[in-house]
């Protein structure tokens, strides 16, 4: 692996992440996921800003994924947990995104939404920098106690939804099926961007010792 490979891949997926968040958001009522629901349900009751609870929560899970099982944390979780928060709420701020307005445009904002999302965070997974914080939580736990991490990820994600519909979270239909549309979106894109980054990193490599 190279770093001046990896760290576009990276940068780029998480900006890609984020925007696609950010996307979703604004037909939030169409339903989003489980931890966007709760991040959207903290600001409506305590406010603050959509990103900072997502970036609140990114670090608190780092913390506890250090305790549990650091492997799958390094550098690259800690600058996703800040990052990820961050340009969320910057591409909120901007208002330049798709507005709601009929049923079915915003179905297809939400859709392109999603394969945003899956498309960067297959990006920045491949460049292997770090893991997101939420998905190395689940994977520490997943190590820790043995169990499987899509079981895992079930039990997470249903928890995380029922305090953020306590709450007072947007729930819909689309946040049941989120993962269902994400999921082979990001593995597509996890499997293409892996074998350009390791062809580029390959090609420079042996590019600095023809020199």
């Amino acid at each position: 692996m190279n770093l001046k490979i990896q760290i576009p891949f990276f940068i780029i997926g998480l900006i890609l992440f984020s925007y696609g968040i950010a996307v979703a958001i604004k037909v939030k009522y169409l339903g989003v996921h489980p931890w966007d629901v709760l991040n959207i349900a903290l600001y409506d009751k305590f406010g603050l800003t959509i990103g900072t609870w997502s970036v609140l929560f990114g670090v608190v899970l780092v913390l506890v994924s250090l305790l549990i099982d650091r492997t799958f944390v390094n550098i690259g979780t800690f600058i996703n947990a800040v990052m990820v928060g961050t340009m969320v709420d910057f591409f909120l701020w901007l208002d330049v995104l798709p507005q709601a307005s009929t049923l079915i445009f915003d179905v297809l904002v939400l859709l392109l939404g999603v394969v945003i999302m899956g498309i960067g965070g297959g990006m920045y997974n491949a460049a292997r920098i770090g893991s997101g914080p939420r998905d190395g939580f689940m994977l520490a736990i997943s190590v820790k106690f043995g169990y499987s991490i899509s079981r895992v990820r079930i039990i997470v994600e249903s928890i995380v939804l029922v305090v953020a519909l306590l709450l007072g979270g947007p729930v819909f239909i689309f946040t049941f099926i989120y993962t269902f549309i994400q999921s082979p979106i990001f593995q597509a894109s996890y499997k293409v961007c892996t074998v350009w980054v390791e062809k580029l990193s390959g090609a420079t490599t042996k590019k600095v010792i023809s020199m």
